[in-house]
């Protein structure tokens, strides 16, 4: 137990100076605009909408934020603009919730599909996401279903062989639904706690990927219903708004039950996290910040609003 919390105490110091950027920007501007106003008009709520969607947090999600900002400053009849401060920050907290029922795979037999286009983490986060997994005590399987990038299927052999988990992979350029067929029956065969099936980088404007996932979809269904099917879709956070519309768009395509945002080490976009969340219903189950096996943790909405706006 204490190890786990060294590790938790660890990830959060690497978040919070990953986030770094993001943060500069945010309570800089935050703490002049809160300091340098004496009441609470609509030249201060614009302004502040301004900040927060400099932020990367979306217009739709400052809206509302906004909006419920103003709701709790007219109920608990607040004049001074440093005290809106904690309830913008505790009001980002309720629409960053994630609970235990977000994580069904940990206690059910499941199978996890990572989702998204090239360049996102999406490999090493399924490696990552095995490893920790199979530290549980669960039965873990890898399946490299992404066949049309030869490095893809040795990263996650790699990954295999660091967490001690079977890989189950096909020829290079074969059916990626082939390999996911094999891949369900030897989960079956071997009594498989998780069955983690990394696919290729696919674009949200290909019909033909999404048809192949779809396929993909059908397989499982057919083959293995009865287990719990995780989709996760995987989004690099310095991208800021594109990973929004990324999400969105995958989300048209697949079910989405979860997101992991990647490589939020350095980048001054990490308010992107609550956009995504709020506008898109789908709760962030997974951060990364960076290459290392426990660079990647269950999402904390409270330390990462915390590591987002502390002064």
């Amino acid at each position: 137990m204490e190890e786990n919390t060294n590790v938790k105490k660890g990830f959060f110091a690497r978040l919070k100076e990953g986030l770094s950027k993001t943060r500069h920007n945010l309570s800089s501007s935050l703490s002049l605009l809160f300091t340098g106003h004496d009441i609470i008009d609509d030249e201060f709520y614009e302004e502040l909408e301004e900040v927060m969607i400099m932020g990367d947090m979306g217009i739709r999600t400052v809206e509302d934020i906004i909006e419920d900002l103003q709701e709790k400053v007219d109920d608990q009849h607040i004049t001074d603009p440093a005290q809106c401060r904690q309830i913008l920050i505790d009001s980002i907290k309720e629409k960053m919730a994630v609970n235990e029922a977000d994580y069904v795979f940990e206690r059910e037999p499941s199978v996890i599909l990572m989702i998204g286009v090239n360049g996102t983490g999406k490999t090493t986060s399924g490696g990552k996401l095995a490893a920790q997994l199979k530290s549980q005590g669960k039965k873990v399987i890898l399946a490299a279903a992404d066949t049309f990038r030869a490095a893809a299927c040795e990263q996650l052999k790699e990954w295999a062989d660091r967490a001690s988990v079977d890989l189950i992979s096909g020829q290079e350029g074969a059916d990626p639904a082939s390999v996911v067929f094999d891949a369900v029956q030897a989960a079956k065969a071997r009594h498989a706690d998780v069955l983690i099936i990394d696919t290729a980088g696919r674009l949200h404007n290909k019909k033909n990927l999404m048809d192949e996932l779809n396929k993909i979809y059908r397989i499982i269904g057919r083959e293995y219903g009865d287990v719990h099917l995780e989709t996760l879709l995987v989004l690099d956070g310095t991208t800021g708004q594109n990973a929004l519309v990324q999400a969105k768009e995958f989300s048209e395509a697949a079910t989405v039950t979860g997101i992991v945002l990647t490589k939020l080490d350095g980048t001054a976009k990490g308010g992107i996290a609550v956009a995504i969340q709020s506008e898109l219903k789908v709760p962030v189950k997974y951060i990364g910040v960076g290459e290392k096996l426990d660079d990647l943790q269950k999402f904390d909405p409270d330390a990462f609003v915390e590591a987002l706006f502390e002064a």
